[in-house]
């Protein structure tokens, strides 16, 4: 251990140079550095490992058989030495891992699923797992590493942490095929429908839409708050409620219309946030960008 405290690792790259050039002037034009420098790390080369290492031939330096030794093992533990400073490459084909995703239902149809899609084919042995979030504990499991990413609101923006923009969301209408609104909804029929919203925290009866009614001095009746995105489409195909909910949720949905709202109702940006722990990981660098395409495609 206290030859290792003593030894400079510059020392070592100059001796593996001199060991592959057997000159001093050669090894000192490589390393870039004079001929007097690199004769005096010789020196320390020679005192730290109590060998000459090489001796003067008319040929020019010829390396003692401990230099010789030295030679193979030198190269490798410059090679390993060299690896601790490039980033592992990332083989999503061959990977295996587990990826933590933190949404709620609607992230989980908006982004959740398209990703699935995304990266099956390319990385078939990587695990993931869409976990629940609520409002509040996202911080604090990034933090603790039980998620590496979560899908957030922009107001509910995490300045410790990175964000990428993955996509900005419209509010559509939506009401079963048939319905005698589905032709279009004006204001005056849009207060008067009974609707339907989604209350994550449950049993709320008012949200986004009520507050911009409340600025045209209108209001509507919510007759049915459910705590799932996921089951409006099944409720409002099986009756005569409308609800406006975000367009990637709403659209292509069997049984279902859908129309502009008869207000204007402000958009939301979608974004994917993750810890810097794993900020610099080809891996987890990797999943953000299939991300991001996933929901580009989907579009």
């Amino acid at each position: 251990m206290q030859e290792l405290r003593r030894l400079d690792l510059n020392l070592l790259k100059a001796l593996s140079v001199l060991l592959d050039e057997q000159n001093v002037s050669r090894a000192a034009e490589k390393m870039a550095l004079s001929q007097s420098a690199m004769s005096a790390i010789l020196a320390k080369l020679r005192d730290s490992f109590t060998d000459p290492l090489f001796v003067r031939t008319q040929y020019g330096l010829s390396p003692t058989e401990r230099a010789k030794s030295l030679h193979q093992p030198l190269k490798q533990i410059l090679a390993d030495i060299n690896a601790l400073w490039q980033p592992p490459d990332f083989d999503p084909l061959h990977a295996e891992l587990t990826v933590r995703i933190g949404l709620t239902d609607y992230g989980m149809h908006a982004v959740g699923l398209p990703f699935l899609r995304q990266i099956r084919p390319l990385a078939p042995r990587i695990k993931l797992a869409f976990l629940p979030i609520h409002a509040g504990d996202v911080s604090q499991r990034l933090n603790k590493g039980e998620l590496d990413f979560a899908l957030i609101t922009q107001g509910e923006t995490l300045p410790d942490f990175h964000t990428k923009a993955l996509f900005e969301e419209h509010y559509l209408c939506s009401l079963r095929q048939g319905h005698p609104l589905s032709g279009g909804v004006d204001l005056e029929a849009f207060c008067q429908a009974e609707h339907a919203m989604v209350s994550y925290h449950g049993g709320q009866f008012h949200g986004l839409v009520d507050d911009e009614l409340a600025k045209l001095g209108k209001k509507r009746h919510v007759a049915v708050s459910v705590s799932s995105f996921l089951s409006l489409p099944k409720l409002l195909a099986s009756s005569n409620l409308i609800a406006t909910a975000p367009a990637r949720l709403l659209q292509n949905q069997p049984g279902l219309s859908v129309c502009q709202p008869p207000l204007e109702i402000p958009t939301f940006t979608k974004l994917l946030a993750w810890h810097e722990r794993t900020h610099h990981s080809a891996a987890f660098k990797w999943f953000r960008e299939q991300m991001a395409k996933a929901v580009r495609q989907e579009k």
